[in-house]
């Protein structure tokens, strides 16, 4: 087999959502990837600070803040945060409207003081919803709006009751901005996130792939949720969870079980990343 170049989205695909520990036959069968020659990176709406703990589990690099941020190893191959501009607005007319805001620079992430607040009057939904509710209950460094010093910022991930709040910030800025909605729907609460369009998850994919000399019909892109779309639609061949977006499997190559279901360790199997008799019955 050629060698391949492996995108794992982590929330709801390679963890449970909100979870940075991958099940235990994940991990097998991606350590037994690499030693077959296979490059193995991580592809996420997460920044550097937030998806550190799992790019510490022996990943070749990572795509993160949805494209923004591209290393390989400990070479930055891409980076474009908003520019200041961008970030005010954003900032204030997502306010105005009563918009829940979580800002996430290269090393630090930033939420609104009352969003726990609204989560858990929110029900329950979809991955990033969960992720972040968790996020907050366990304290995974996000820290109060109040302390955010006017770094860098990626990418703005919002959550509102109703569309309309979005539409100022839309008129001001969706000529250079895509705003991601989930399309799986929470009880009270429509979540997405603001993403430049100077870059995306396939910008990612592009980019990782041309530094390491590997055709784009040797990447292979495993997701769950409608931030995944890019990465799904520019990879040789799309993998989503069986826990995902509806409309992202229907775009998919292959739907694999869910991340609880050993889902990648099947897919693996499946696409002949490793050999059968080293996964142990």
């Amino acid at each position: 087999m050629n060698k391949k170049l492996i995108f794992l989205d982590i929330d709801g695909t390679l963890t449970p959502a909100g979870s940075n520990i991958p099940p235990a036959s994940a991990m097998r069968v991606i350590r037994e990837a690499q030693a077959a020659g296979h490059v193995v990176v991580l592809c996420t709406g997460r920044n550097l600070d937030m998806l550190a703990p799992v790019l510490a589990l022996g990943f070749d690099g990572a795509v993160a803040s949805a494209g923004g941020l591209v290393v390989l190893h400990d070479e930055i191959l891409y980076d474009c945060p908003m520019t200041d501009d961008q970030r005010d607005v954003a900032m204030k007319l997502l306010k105005e409207q009563g918009v829940f805001r979580t800002i996430e620079a290269k090393d630090a992430t930033y939420g609104d003081e009352d969003l726990g607040d609204f989560l858990a009057n929110a029900g329950e939904g979809n991955s990033e919803l969960i992720r972040w509710r968790k996020a907050l209950a366990e304290d995974l460094n996000i820290q109060p709006m109040s302390r955010y010093d006017g770094r860098p910022i990626y990418k703005v991930v919002f959550m509102c009751t109703r569309a309309e709040q979005l539409q100022p910030a839309r008129d001001a800025l969706e000529k250079d901005f895509n705003f991601v909605v989930q399309d799986v729907a929470a009880h009270n609460c429509l979540n997405g996130e603001l993403i430049n369009r100077q870059f995306d998850k396939g910008t990612g994919v592009k980019c990782m792939a041309e530094k390491l000399g590997i055709a784009i019909e040797d990447t292979i892109g495993f997701g769950d949720s409608m931030n995944d779309k890019e990465m799904i639609e520019t990879v040789g061949y799309s993998v989503v969870m069986d826990n995902g977006s509806p409309t992202l499997k229907a775009m998919a190559d292959m739907v694999a079980p869910a991340v609880e279901e050993d889902g990648l360790e099947k897919a693996f199997l499946d696409l002949g990343l490793v050999e059968n008799n080293k996964i142990p019955s």
